[in-house]
């Protein structure tokens, strides 16, 4: 990444402190200390968002792994927060010792719904962040305009797999043992 430089008046933010501002009900991360304000989703970015979220709920109840909606955070570096589309995170996380905390460590599964104005970004920044990620499993990077998947998976020997999967597959995703559908992913009603 590039140095910013910075006003002297101003500082960079550390994670907790970032953690515990309160932004007025407007949505903002974190990169290398310096706040970004994010702009709201549309229909379809929503749409997919909740139904990514309505089909693994169920699915997952009682394995010991839970996603979580764009509102809860994922340290992806020092003075790093990112907040995916859909996180899900094994290992308890529900318990009652965690209730207040606002991280979780790393998800195993990461989904960031792509954006016309944030596409590349995405693709690039993120999710290379997500990769340094030690627990995370795959990243799927889902594109509403076309409809199609970008899946990104951590082989056994450390490596990455990176595939566009063909029109209207469904997603394998063997960390969790479960396929979500196509169609599921991109549903209307």
């Amino acid at each position: 990444m590039a140095a910013v430089r910075l006003d002297p008046a101003y500082r960079r933010v550390e994670v907790d402190e970032f953690l515990d501002m309160d932004f007025g009900g407007a949505k903002a991360e974190l990169e290398d200390g310096l706040i970004y304000i994010m702009a709201g989703g549309n229909e379809v970015h929503a749409r997919i968002a909740a139904n990514l979220l309505a089909y693994f709920h169920p699915k997952l109840r009682g394995t010991g792994c839970r996603p979580y909606g764009s509102n809860f955070a994922t340290r992806t570096g020092e003075r790093s927060i990112r907040f995916p589309d859909l996180s899900i995170y094994c290992n308890n996380p529900s318990a009652p010792g965690n209730d207040r905390k606002k991280l979780l460590g790393d998800p195993q599964v990461v989904f960031e719904v792509l954006s016309p104005s944030t596409s590349s970004y995405d693709q690039k920044v993120k999710l290379e962040e997500y990769r340094q990620l030690d627990g995370t499993r795959e990243i799927v990077l889902v594109d509403p305009t076309d409809e199609r998947i970008r899946l990104v998976r951590r082989t056994p020997s450390g490596g990455w797999t990176d595939d566009w999967l063909p029109d209207r597959a469904d997603v394998l995703l063997p960390s969790l043992d479960l396929t979500i559908p196509h169609a599921e992913i991109f549903a209307r009603d």
